[in-house]
């Protein structure tokens, strides 16, 4: 062995002790989440349920940091780029990780390899609801009024490429619908414009729609999953309506960059997927219309990958574009 491979060899020995250390010690400050969205939108929501939960346990401050842009890709461009020490997350959501892949042709982070998948937390089927102003009680009689009147229907999103943009020009692919899209600079401005009549229409999740519809400010319509759901038994879901296999569902979690040590990873997900078993948590979330959906990393990692794509497919045969 020569000097200079006994030296790399002593320093390697050396610093994994130190390596050690530090993982032992995590957290050893105040970790930063990210979410790649405006404040009052589900993402922002189930982050602060989650998040909130979280700080005990670690005994530090989680600091939620609201980065939206471009769909998300400002926000995950820089947590890509953040110190893989366990003390940068983002809140992944499906447009960020699953949709912007087929829609940004220069995307600057690659969700499969930027990233380490963490945690999924919850999944979250659409609600449609529309304005009172719009003559339709159920999904039949708007898929009617909708065709009858081209162009008439607005609907508004987070943004172009946001959740709500895929699902509702997904829908209105599957059933022939010619809707007009309002892209938000995030969802509470949306449904704000939906409360005053300025659009007629929503396909966006529970957190932002449940309260006005329990209000009657807004009225549903139907959801975007296969089945049923408990927070809403009485809407038929948009498969059984007309659109047989129509299915949108976001899906939420947390991941770290890439590089992020194994075993902080594998603490923070012990800890998330104890924390949606507990029944308050999965109350709270269920309140806001979302589904606990406690995951190992290697299965978020699968869904990630899976998710692009099927929602590759599905926006190059809708036709989708953000331009």
């Amino acid at each position: 062995m020569t000097v200079t491979t006994r030296r790399t060899v002593l320093a390697g020995a050396m610093a994994l002790p130190a390596i050690a250390r530090a993982q032992a010690q995590w957290p050893s400050q105040p970790i930063k989440l990210v979410v790649p969205f405006t404040p009052g939108g589900s993402t922002d929501v189930l982050a602060r349920i989650i998040s909130a939960k979280l700080e005990p346990i670690l005994k530090q401050p989680i600091v939620i940091e609201n980065r939206p842009g471009a769909g998300g890709t400002i926000a995950a461009a820089a947590v890509a780029k953040s110190e893989p020490d366990g003390h940068t997350l983002m809140h992944g959501h499906i447009g960020v990780l699953a949709f912007n892949p087929s829609l940004y042709p220069s995307l600057p982070y690659d969700p499969l390899t930027a990233f380490a998948p963490v945690a999924l937390i919850a999944k979250l089927p659409n609600i449609l609801a529309v304005h009172p102003t719009v003559p339709a009680a159920n999904m039949a009689e708007f898929l009617a009024y909708a065709k009858a009147n081209p162009g008439k229907l607005n609907y508004g999103s987070g943004g172009n490429g946001s959740a709500a943009h895929i699902a509702t020009a997904y829908l209105a692919h599957k059933a022939g619908l010619n809707l007009v899209h309002v892209a938000y600079r995030g969802t509470s401005p949306a449904v704000a414009d939906l409360i005053g009549g300025h659009i007629q229409m929503m396909l966006t999740g529970g957190p932002a729609l449940l309260p006005l519809i329990a209000g009657g400010q807004v009225r549903a319509l139907a959801v975007s999953s296969l089945q049923r759901m408990p927070f809403a038994p009485d809407l038929a879901p948009l498969a059984d309506s007309g659109l047989p296999g129509f299915e949108a569902i976001q899906w939420h979690g947390f991941v770290a960059p890439q590089g992020t040590p194994p075993a902080i990873v594998e603490r923070l997900n012990r800890e998330i997927n104890g924390l949606l078993d507990q029944p308050d948590v999965r109350l709270a979330l269920a309140n806001d219309g979302a589904i606990a959906s406690p995951a190992s990393p290697v299965q978020f990692g699968t869904l990630i990958a899976s998710e692009i794509a099927h929602w590759r497919s599905v926006i190059r045969d809708a036709g989708i574009k953000i331009g």
